[in-house]
């Protein structure tokens, strides 16, 4: 059937900030789907508040809407935009939840919009657990044995029934938020109670426990005459029990029979006939129970996914394209392949002669007290996939890929140490992020294989894999660098060791390795992703490495600049990064320049096929790199945008003899090596906080007394604020050197002035070598002290004065002259009265590019890689900076909701996970905006709970009196009491919890505050109010941690965030009419 012509404009629903769970998969699903229609002639208008995206970039919609995603707002744009239909299939479950808000308030009737790609009974079918149970049993398919409860008597009425240990979800989240595995009656009450609050419907599915059963999901696409493909087969490494999130997968499935395969396809294919999927993909789980075969089906999302954002880069056939087109009426075998250029057709299912690995990425050493076991809820942050000729080769291709400081399969335990067997035991038996490696100890230990399955159940053709590859590692040791002939090398990198494993193996340095292998003339070759294992041409390079015969890369001669991408996202470097690195390939490939990115992170829209000339899913590591550049011979590359990843290679490629453009190496270690940067600083004139590098402990406590308490202490070279801490005291001091670092001259530890509540400003600019261009102040709404990742912004600043912003535009000038920037560069100050310090500069791309380039209309990105490739600001027509008429905040979402038992109060270390936007026409209504897309909608009345640190007491007053005027009722703890009692102001008194009961935990449990207001210092009064922010947290109570943040909310009370919209393209118009 052709494409539909009775709807002109349709409206997609994007995912929101970035979160566990839902991650940037839905950015590279989004832009497909905006691509696709667009190019089909249909109006797009997107609805997204995450400003980090591709999707939000003006050209990828007709009207982009950087707006909660709250269906009140939605009704706003569908009544001011009136599209034909909305597509929810796009956005995750952030666009279903919303979809079917928008069905149940009857905003959809009532402007005539249809619903498209799903329908609202589909969507419900599928994520409601008992229709979905009847459904499953209606086509004689099993589900687990289980039932549903709206409250704990429904709860335990199901456990009678199913027993321990349990498995408990609840329905309507992402990523198995709220669920968990409870093998007690302690345990399953914890779970229930947690799982009944974040279910928007209030309704739980208990199952029977399946742990130990083999897991495995089926991609599917289906159209409305009923063609169904399975692009994907894909088998988990971890057994059932890990949330396939946290878990390794690989495809194609490697341990299934083919009539276990054909059962399964059979199986998947008739549940999304039953559910009603006909114009779009799905995912569908199943567990199998290795003793008998017994297969069950666990569930299905009828809509894109994580998964299938891995199943379209494993197989390079692109399911978001796909079902945006059959959402729109098309066929399957109507619509093209593109990568074997239109060959064949869309109905053909892709077939792969190769092994893909994926491996998820985990940040716990961010989240003191965080339970780092894993279960039914996703706790990963990220993923990295690679791609090889058999799965040995693949999986150590994706553990390099990782950067965790692992090249492979690197012991993790001692085994000289006594207590090495019963760790080794407790980790396989109760896995956590680094289980794999302790799979690999337990044989070097001499476990056999079928004790490691016992203690895993990891499919034993997986164990005998890794136990092959140990057994190599103990080979390599014996002959030594001598005995390593031709022969050996090649059989042992066509499995995947690592130039740098072999070099740990053998005691020597990486380049060593390096260097026997390229005189016996051992080379990767690249193959080509085809999605037809070899049987039609296919005229797009996407290519992967093999240690196989027949080179597939056929090189240009044209001129080709290569971009480092930034490897798995993690807290500190995500999409923002991503984002950087998809403009600079989008600009230099409209300059006619080849552009060629390399990346390994699957759920990203650098990584997708079209977006570069050429792709390179590698991982992004010296050796890897090296070798691309060695078939390609780039005219330069681009090392600046990735992140720390790439940024930490500069210097050996540099030294490799590759051109490395923009910004030189030197120049960016100039600005990260605290000595040279000094000088730097002096010689300009400008202050910086008191500060002092340290190699040892005693030298420390020293110079602590000359610079002073507070401090902030930290690691040099982070990224993220990794083990960054304020210290208050020398007794703080000691304690942060023993436990959070190890210092050593080649490791030293920087100490800083800590400057309290001073205001911290964030600058991003651009400089070609000559000429200097401010592409946004930011200034930020916590104070300083608050890692700027973790801080939501305003542009342009709300508080500062116009002579403070001169003189910090003066500086960054002269700091990018000063350091030879050529490309982007970003300016972190702190304004304390009038005195303006320096806190650190970053010659690279910053993660505020994105929000300032939504901001303001200024694609940095783009203009800086041009910058790099030796265009100047001046032939680029961009010579001075945008100050937009209307204000946008930045506002940070944090994951403490994955992590019951870590404290939420800001600090010096990064934890957020996302970012969203608001825009409005003053501060505050943008703040509001800001929060309500975050999740965190400013309470409007009700009663406020304040208790504040010492040096907060004075502003306090003010707080109270804008809280009262608001119509707020105040409580406030003893301190906080006497305080606003002498400006006349009586609170309620309250107990803290340590001065008898009722105190503050009982009230907030007895939901009686809608706003609390806690900020605390020094280690004892931050450990005595945890409970209190944890409380709030738990009641999902709005609460702030800083003074600052809750004079910025009260401003906000009084605006609506759900009044008005504005698109992006409107706000860039408004700019260019000020111009």
């Amino acid at each position: 059937m052709p494409k539909r012509t009775d709807i002109q404009s349709i409206l997609i629903l994007g995912a929101g900030p970035i979160v566990i769970g839902q991650a940037c998969e839905f950015d590279y699903s989004g832009a497909q789907a905006c691509k696709a229609l667009r190019e089909e002639g249909y109006r797009v208008i997107l609805v997204n508040s995450n400003p980090a995206t591709i999707m939000t970039d003006p050209e990828m919609a007709d009207a982009t809407y950087i707006e909660p995603i709250d269906w009140q707002v939605v009704r706003k744009i569908i009544e001011k935009e009136r599209p034909d239909a909305v597509l929810p299939t796009m956005g995750g479950q952030t666009a279903l939840n919303c979809a079917l808000e928008l069905e149940k308030h009857g905003v959809l009737e009532e402007f005539g919009v249809e619903m498209i790609g799903a329908t609202a009974d589909a969507i419900d079918k599928a994520e409601d657990r008992y229709r979905f149970d009847k459904a499953m049993k209606s086509i004689g398919l099993e589900c687990p044995r289980a039932g549903i409860a709206h409250n704990m008597d429904e709860a335990y009425g199901v456990l009678d029934e199913v027993g321990f240990p349990c498995i408990i979800r609840p329905s309507f989240t992402m990523g198995g938020t709220g669920g968990g595995i409870a093998y007690n009656r302690e345990e399953f009450e914890e779970i229930c109670t947690r799982g009944l609050d974040l279910s928007p419907t209030n309704e739980l599915l208990i199952d029977e426990s399946l742990i130990g059963w083999k897991e495995y999901e089926m991609e599917v696409v289906r159209d409305r005459n009923d063609n169904c493909i399975i692009v994907c087969a894909i088998e988990n490494f971890d057994a059932m029990g890990v949330h396939t999130g946290d878990s390794i997968t690989v495809a194609p499935a490697q341990t299934l029979t083919d009539k276990e395969y054909q059962l399964m396809r059979n199986a998947s294919m008739a549940v999304l006939r039953e559910i009603g999927v006909e114009t779009g993909g799905s995912n569908v789980q199943f567990g199998v129970n290795p003793k008998d075969g017994r297969m069950v089906i666990i569930e299905m999302n009828p809509r894109v996914s994580r998964s299938s954002a891995l199943a379209s880069k494993a197989t390079g056939f692109p399911i978001a394209k796909i079902a945006a087109k059959l959402a729109i009426g098309y066929t399957l075998d109507e619509l093209q392949n593109d990568i074997t250029g239109g060959l064949t057709p869309a109905s053909f299912e892709p077939a792969i002669d190769y092994v893909v690995t994926k491996i998820p990425r985990f940040n716990f050493e961010k989240f003191a007290g965080a339970n780092d076991r894993l279960t039914t809820q996703m706790k990963s942050v990220g993923e990295v996939m690679a791609i090889g000729r058999n799965f040995q080769e693949s999986v150590q291709k994706a553990l390099r890929g990782l950067e965790t400081g692992m090249n492979g399969l690197d012991p993790v335990v001692d085994l000289n140490d006594p207590e090495s067997l019963s760790r080794i035991r407790h980790e396989l038996q109760d896995p956590g992020a680094e289980r794999i490696w302790y799979i690999a100890d337990a044989f070097r230990a001499g476990m056999s294989v079928d004790g490691v399955f016992k203690l895993t159940n990891v499919d034993r053709w997986f164990l005998v894999q890794l136990e092959e590859l140990v057994q190599l590692e103990e080979q390599v040791k014996e002959v030594g660098l001598a005995g390593l002939n031709a022969d050996f090398l090649r059989a042992l990198k066509r499995k995947g060791f690592a130039d740098a494993r072999l070099g740990k193996l053998l005691g020597v340095a990486e380049g060593e390795v390096r260097k026997l292998r390229h005189r016996h003339e051992i080379f990767p070759v690249y193959k080509r992703v085809d999605t037809c294992a070899a049987e039609f041409a296919t005229n797009t390079a996407y290519m992967y490495s093999s240690y196989d015969e027949e080179c597939e890369a056929n090189p240009s001669d044209k001129d080709k600049i290569i971009v480092l991408g930034g490897g798995p996202n993690r807290i500190g470097q995500g999409i923002e990064f991503d984002y950087c690195c998809v403009h600079a390939s989008l600009a230099l490939r409209e300059d006619g320049y080849e552009t060629i990115m390399v990346n390994c992170n699957p759920e990203t829209v650098s990584t997708d096929y079209d977006t570069s000339d050429r792709l390179y899913f590698e991982p992004v590591t010296l050796e890897d790199v090296l070798e691309i550049v060695r078939v390609e011979q780039p005219k330069g590359v681009i090392v600046q945008y990735g992140g720390q990843t790439p940024l930490k290679l500069a210097r050996a490629l540099e030294a490799a003899g590759v051109p490395i453009i923009g910004t030189s190496p030197d120049a960016i270690d100039r600005a990260e090596d605290r000595e040279r940067f000094q000088q730097a600083v002096d010689r300009l004139g400008l202050k910086q906080p008191q500060n002092a590098t340290v190699t040892a402990l005693d030298q420390a406590v020293n110079l602590a007394v000359d610079i002073g308490y507070p401090l902030v202490v930290r690691p040099s070279y982070v990224l993220g604020g990794r083990a960054m801490e304020i210290v208050y005291d020398e007794q703080d001091l000691r304690r942060y050197f023993n436990e959070a670092v190890s210092v050593s001259n080649e490791s030293p530890v920087l100490l800083d002035r800590f400057l309290d509540d001073a205001t911290e400003v964030d600058i991003d600019a651009i400089c070609d070598g000559k000429d200097v261009v401010i592409g946004g102040i930011m200034e930020h709404i916590e104070q300083a002290g608050v890692h700027s990742g973790d801080s939501g912004c305003s542009l342009p600043p709300y508080t500062l004065s116009q002579s403070i912003q001169d003189e910090m535009r003066e500086q960054v000038r002269k700091l990018a002259l000063e350091l030879g920037v050529v490309g982007l560069m970003n300016v972190q100050f702190a304004v304390k009265g009038s005195d303006i310090y320096l806190i650190e500069v970053n010659p690279r791309a910053a993660r505020t590019v994105p929000f300032v380039s939504k901001a303001t209309g200024v694609p940095l990105a783009k203009v800086a890689a041009r910058a790099m490739a030796g265009k100047s600001l001046v032939e680029q027509g961009v010579t001075e900076e945008i100050i937009p008429p209307y204000y946008s905040v930045k506002e940070v979402v944090l994951p403490f909701n994955k992590f019951p038992g870590v404290d939420p109060l800001l600090g010096p270390e990064m934890r957020s996970t996302g970012e969203v936007m608001g825009v409005g026409e003053t501060f505050a209504a943008a703040f509001g905006k800001a929060h309500l897309g975050a999740g965190k909608a400013v309470p409007k009345e009700g009663r406020a709970l304040l208790s504040v640190r010492h040096s907060d007491k004075q502003r306090v007053v003010d707080l109270a009196a804008s809280l009262i005027e608001a119509g707020y009722q105040i409580d406030a703890t003893h301190g906080t009491a006497v305080v606003l009692g002498e400006a006349n102001i009586n609170p309620r008194l309250v107990n803290k919890v340590h001065e008898g009961r009722p105190h503050i935990l009982d009230r907030i449990k007895n939901n009686e505050y809608t706003y609390i207001v806690n900020t605390a210092e020094g280690r004892q009064a931050i450990e005595d109010s945890r409970q209190l922010r944890r409380g709030a947290l738990a009641q999902k109570l709005s609460y702030t941690t800083t003074l600052n943040g809750a004079f910025a909310t009260v401003m906000a009370m009084a605006h609506d965030a759900t009044e008005s919209v504005i698109s992006v393209q409107e706000m860039h118009a408004r700019v260019a009419e000020g111009k």
